[in-house]
């Protein structure tokens, strides 16, 4: 059976949406999200740096949320959820699959530094609002590309479950303007799926 090392607040929560949409049977390990949790010996040997998610299937450990979004859904997706290479789609779904992790976590890595992890006194305004808008900025194209589409192809697919999580979590953070009524309508429809529900609460 599949196993998900998880922590809360994580992009670890992409994959159990992911696992759910699926409907694959998995274990879910779920692990503060605390260096005394993730920079254990144990979890270190399951990702050199102490991170997650990580995904065990039987004996492979594969970690990077977009690596284990690829595997699960070219090993247990039947052929949906990514356009087959001939097809018009294809060079969207690589590009935008890969602009989440390339453009749209970056900004939102460096707020949850700047809000959450780091002490009061070493936080930095300048460099916080400097992502705060980054991100707003990389969250146009998408609100564009969204027009008269219900997911970022279209049909859902795997570009949904590393974007959609990522924009989900930007509005989160306050950064996804009202008047981006596509976007926001996105991530409103993405909250009714009950796999989407599941992956964020756990």
């Amino acid at each position: 059976m599949l196993k998900l090392h998880h922590a809360p607040n994580s992009r670890a929560g992409r994959i159990v949406w992911l696992l759910e949409e699926l409907q694959l049977p998995f274990e879910l390990n779920r692990m503060d999200f605390s260096p005394k949790a993730l920079k254990s010996e144990e979890h270190r040997a399951r990702h050199p740096l102490g991170r997650v998610p990580v995904l065990e299937d039987g004996d492979l450990m594969l970690y990077e949320s977009g690596a284990i979004v690829e595997y699960l859904i070219a090993r247990h997706s039947n052929g949906d959820l990514k356009p087959a290479v001939n097809s018009p789609l294809f060079p969207q779904y690589l590009q935008w699959f890969h602009y989440c992790e390339g453009m749209v976590m970056p900004p939102i890595n460096t707020i949850v530094v700047q809000t959450l992890l780091l002490p009061p006194e070493r936080r930095n305004e300048e460099i916080l609002g400097q992502a705060k808008r980054l991100l707003t900025k990389t969250l146009e194209p998408l609100n564009e590309t969204l027009s008269g589409r219900d997911y970022m192809l279209g049909a859902l697919s795997g570009v949904d479950f590393m974007l959609g999580h990522a924009c989900y979590m930007s509005r989160r953070l306050g950064c996804m303007p009202e008047e981006m009524t596509h976007l926001q309508a996105y991530v409103s429809r993405l909250e009714t799926r009950p796999a989407f529900i599941k992956g964020i609460k756990a």
